[in-house]
């Protein structure tokens, strides 16, 4: 506890000196939760914590100096200068991070219990957050998955009395947490939060019944933080100078310190003695961090994505369709072109997992996971609660532990619910630990418009999921892109949506019984052409082959190119095409306003713009939401002859 009291302290000072460029959320009243809970723990153990971590981070073991050290924004922190006080990292010690967004660690925690138990260790994973957290569905959705699936997991509440700056008393229509560990099936235990032993002792108990088998626990820990919400932060508004003196009384090291002189444990001259070691140990801390090395700006963008992906692809990566297709290959669908990669990877790789609504015994609703079920049991096909945060969030935490999750949402308009989760912290989680945690991740879902669908099962997102780095957005078309992307996405390190159009799972085509992969990236020229580039997209792929093929008869050679996957994207095809052919229209179904058609022309236009003979056009769906009805939800995307004419329109200019 003194070690965290005295660091942050430190911090404190070092805010004032300006050598903390951020915000800085201490600790200060609250030591005796982070040290008795994780005097249990063991470095292999999980640790998931909120914007206010840095106790927990000196707790499960980081040396002050690497906290400071991050603090001041230098390259030997414990994210290498890229979190601060909010985003603190260090896996070799089992501190899986802390987050500026509230609620991701329950979840998070939730994963790493579900990858322990997957794995059959005896693990525990632990979930610190504040009382404010309790508030928000990832509380719920945390504490229900755990309970359902009985987790190995400790979520631990410090009820320090204010989310912020809102009183609890206030926010909260049950103000007791802990008794809301019933409502799950549960147990929730009420702690005095600055009583070290009572902490530690109903700590150990939990973090044993969840290594035995017995499932998670809940605790409320009831303290107070005694510095304001951030440093530099007003203090005295939401609260009163009397109410913090009296809290600071009440001090948990004062507390333990007065117990050992009582029971005669240690000697004033011993406890001095400590605080002075302790007391020099953070000052050394302090200046070897001032002196630290600021970080190299040139490794900005290191570790966006995996930097292990070369080792990844296995001899039949690229495209043997034309080599394959139809000799050794047999015409199946494009579902079942996905369920045989899934069924070949998960044979090899006993930590793949899938979580969806429907997909253990029933197969899916689409028929992703058709016959899994018998073959791996429930532990791997595992159908969830509807609560897409969840086990989005869930995912997450598992893919950090040494699982492969699989995230099937059936229709892609679902994953819009864990929007933050999949934004906030998968696609930046590599970067934020400076590549030392994996995220290998796969989520899956359909897309497009067609079998009057309306609006809710009708999306089409990959524009706006390629605009944010860390992600991998795959659309194939056909089958056998189909089997070979997703073994590639089943066997690479980075997060990946894996984004399957509705209207085309159903197709056939000519698919290899062998392994292969597809690498991302590589863009396919479904049809060779002179006269005009189509690219095109998902769906449209089809649409604009057919489209080819009507043209042809009248002289018009039209050359489409499928990207395959929109991020990364393929511009090196495109613009070799271009180069042959000297136009460029863009077929998409989804919205034209800040598209991915429009990024293709950009890169076009800057590219390749000597090589142009007319304007880039595009074609996309309308800028509404899908209609029902099926005569406004054809007229909603493009059709052949749309296609067509647009194509004509193109070759006069």
């Amino acid at each position: 506890m003194q070690l965290i009291r005295q660091t942050e302290e430190q911090l404190a000072r070092c805010h004032q000196r300006g050598l903390i460029h951020g915000a800085c959320h201490t600790y200060v009243g609250q030591e005796a939760i982070a040290t008795g809970v994780c005097s249990h723990l063991r470095a292999d153990d999980a640790l998931f914590s909120t914007h206010r971590g840095h106790g927990h981070a000196l707790a499960k073991g980081m040396p002050p100096v690497e906290l400071i050290a991050e603090l001041f924004g230098r390259a030997t922190g414990c994210s290498r200068g890229r979190g601060g006080s909010m985003h603190i990292f260090s896996p070799e010690i089992g501190m899986m991070g802390t987050s500026g967004i509230v609620g991701p660690s329950m979840l998070q925690a939730a994963g790493a219990g579900y990858s322990f138990k997957l794995l059959k260790t005896d693990r525990v994973a632990v979930a610190f957050f504040g009382d404010g957290a309790v508030n928000n569905g990832a509380f719920h959705e945390g504490l229900n998955m755990a309970s359902i699936w009985q987790l190995p997991v400790l979520f631990v509440c410090e009820n320090n009395q204010f989310a912020t700056e809102v009183p609890f008393k206030y926010a909260a229509g049950n103000p007791g947490v802990a008794s809301r560990g019933a409502a799950y099936g549960i147990p929730g235990i009420e702690l005095d939060g600055n009583d070290v032993i009572a902490v530690a002792q109903a700590a150990g108990e939990a973090v044993q019944r969840a290594r035995s088998g017995g499932g998670p626990t809940l605790l409320e820990c009831k303290t107070y933080r005694t510095r304001p919400h951030s440093e530099g932060m007003g203090d005295y508004t939401y609260r009163t100078r009397e109410e913090v003196a009296a809290w600071r009384e009440r001090c948990p090291i004062k507390r333990l310190r007065a117990h050992l002189l009582e029971q005669k444990l240690a000697t004033e001259a011993e406890l001095n003695a400590i605080d002075a070691e302790i007391q020099a140990e953070v000052l050394a801390a302090s200046q070897a961090a001032e002196q630290a090395p600021l970080p190299d700006a040139a490794e900005v963008a290191t570790h966006v994505y995996s930097e292990e992906q070369a080792g990844v692809r296995s001899q039949e990566t690229g495209d043997r369709s034309q080599e394959l297709g139809g000799k050794s290959g047999r015409e199946i669908s494009f579902v079942a072109a996905t369920v045989e990669a899934l069924d070949y990877e998960m044979a090899r790789n006993a930590g793949i997992f899938v979580m969806g609504e429907g997909i253990g015994i029933r197969g899916g609703n689409f028929g992703t996971t058709t016959g899994l079920f018998a073959k791996y049991g429930a532990e791997r096909l595992c159908d969830t609660p509807i609560c897409e945060r969840g086990f989005v969030g869930l995912g997450c935490g598992a893919a950090m532990t040494g699982t492969r999750p699989v995230i099937d949402f059936m229709f892609i308009d679902f994953i819009n619910d864990a929007f933050g989760e999949l934004i906030n912290q998968i696609a930046k989680m590599q970067y934020m630990s400076s590549g030392r945690l994996r995220m290998p991740i796969l989520l899956r879902g359909c897309i497009g418009i067609g079998h009057a669908a309306a609006t809710h099962h009708s999306g089409s997102y990959h524009s706006i999921y390629s605009h944010i780095p860390g992600l991998r957005v795959v659309v194939p078309s056909t089958p056998y892109d189909a089997k070979g992307l997703l073994t590639h996405a089943l066997r690479c390190h980075d997060p990946v949506l894996f984004l399957e159009p509705r209207e085309l799972m159903a197709t056939k085509g000519f698919v290899p019984t062998e392994s292969y992969e597809i690498e991302f990236g590589k863009a396919r020229i479904a049809c060779e052409g002179r006269d005009v580039t189509v690219v095109a997209i998902a769906l449209m792929v089809q649409r604009s082959l057919a489209a080819a093929e009507l043209l042809a008869k009248e002289g018009i050679s039209v050359e489409v190119i499928d990207p395959r996957t929109v991020s990364p994207l393929d511009t090196g095809t495109i613009l070799a095409s271009v180069k042959k052919t000297g136009r460029l229209l863009i077929v998409d179904e989804a919205f034209s306003p800040c598209s991915l058609g429009a990024e293709i022309a950009a890169r076009v236009a800057d590219a390749g713009f000597d090589d142009l003979d007319a304007p880039i056009r595009r074609l996309n769906g309308v800028f509404t939401p899908t209609p029902y009805s099926p005569p406004l939800e054809r007229a909603v995307i493009p059709q052949v002859d749309d296609i067509v004419s647009a194509i004509r329109h193109l070759m006069e200019e």
